[in-house]
């Protein structure tokens, strides 16, 4: 277990570090910034990256809502839950505070402001209220478990499932950046919005519901309508 919850911690740390990092750093760089297109593969390639180097160990969940969702399909046992959230949310925070240290020894620095958090009203980067919040959060959360139980399924090629996953993040980081500047991990959401300098604690409890529903949700989908398993 202690090699599993490790795995976890460092799956989670290079998913924040990776995903927020090019965010924090690298998104709105004069004339060369990423943007949001690098910023959504940047999450996608930390996910495929970790789920190769550590997936064998733990499973590569990186997130409470994926843990939560193999759980309810059956994938995952239930008394592991706590456990894995509890490595998944301090590996989220441990890389916000390296992450912290970095965006602090800029030259001009004059504070991390949004720090790549979730949120929703002002605190959107599109201006989207709590109702599309909630609704993108779950609905993306569900989609995302329906990917990971199908590419892990026992029908499809072995080996090719992180590639399958982490696409399916990019897509979805894609799509929803404008929205919440995307979740669908309460872990990650958690960490950064700890050192933001804006309102992203007080909107942390959507991260955390949302996703732990469209987790329910999808996995409740895979195994009534999809899953072979």
């Amino acid at each position: 277990m202690l090699n599993k919850l490790s795995a976890e911690f460092f799956g989670t740390f290079w998913l924040v570090l990776g995903g927020c990092g090019s965010a924090v750093l690298a998104a709105g760089f004069p004339a060369l910034g990423i943007g949001f297109l690098g910023v959504a593969f940047a999450f996608g390639l930390t996910v495929l990256t970790m789920a190769y180097a550590v997936g064998g160990i733990s499973g590569g969940h990186f997130n409470p809502a994926v843990s939560l969702g193999l759980a309810v399909a059956g994938r995952f046992d239930f008394k592991d839950l706590i456990p894995y959230w509890i490595a998944q949310v301090f590996g989220a925070i441990a890389a916000a505070a390296v992450l912290y240290l970095i965006a602090s020894g800029k030259a001009d620095f004059a504070g991390v402001k949004g720090f790549a958090s979730n949120g929703y009203g002002e605190l959107s980067p599109g201006g989207f209220g709590l109702t599309a919040a909630l609704i993108a959060e779950v609905v993306f959360t569900a989609f995302f478990i329906i990917i990971i139980l199908g590419a892990t399924s026992s029908s499809v090629p072995a080996g090719f499932a992180p590639i399958a996953i982490g696409l399916g993040l990019t897509l979805i980081h894609l799509v929803s950046i404008p929205v919440t500047n995307t979740s669908v991990n309460p872990a990650r959401s958690t960490g950064v919005a700890l050192f933001a300098q804006t309102a992203a604690l007080s909107q942390l409890w959507l991260f955390w519901v949302a996703p732990l529903v469209g987790a329910v949700v999808g996995a409740i989908i895979w195994k009534a309508l999809l899953g072979k398993d």
